[in-house]
Order: structure tokens, then C-alpha cells, then sequence
């Protein structure tokens, strides 16, 4: 829901690994691991960075950034 909501889509890809949906930033990953840092089991937020990203990636979304 937050990437989603933090690049304006309505849903993800169907087939994420030849359709793209968007792009997500860096800065914008940073935001939401912030947001949802004390439900992850990261150990810091470059951690929960990447854990965000690898989901914004099955969405169909393209990461810069990481």
C-alpha cells in the first residue's frame, strides 16, 4: 500500500519481471522503512531499505537507488 500510494499507482504488475508500473526512489524507500521500521526485523534501515525495495521489485516497479 505505501509504495503504491508513494508512486501513484493503482496496483502492481501482473507480470512484474517484463511489465514495469513505475519508479521508486531511493529517498522514497528511506520514508517508508521509516514508517514501518519497528515491524520489520531489519537491523538498520539500509536493511529495511532493501527489504522494501525487493517487495517494490515483485510489484513490477523499477528501484533507483539501491
Amino acid at each position: 500500500m505505501l509504495i503504491r500510494k508513494a508512486i501513484g499507482i493503482e496496483k502492481g504488475s501482473g507480470t512484474p519481471n517484463t511489465a514495469k508500473v513505475g519508479k521508486i526512489s531511493r529517498k522514497q524507500l528511506e520514508e517508508i522503512a521509516r514508517m514501518k521500521q519497528p515491524d520489520l526485523t531489519a537491523a538498520d534501515l539500509d536493511a529495511a531499505v532493501r527489504t522494501i525495495a525487493g517487495s517494490a521489485r515483485s510489484m513490477g516497479v523499477d528501484v533507483e537507488g539501491v
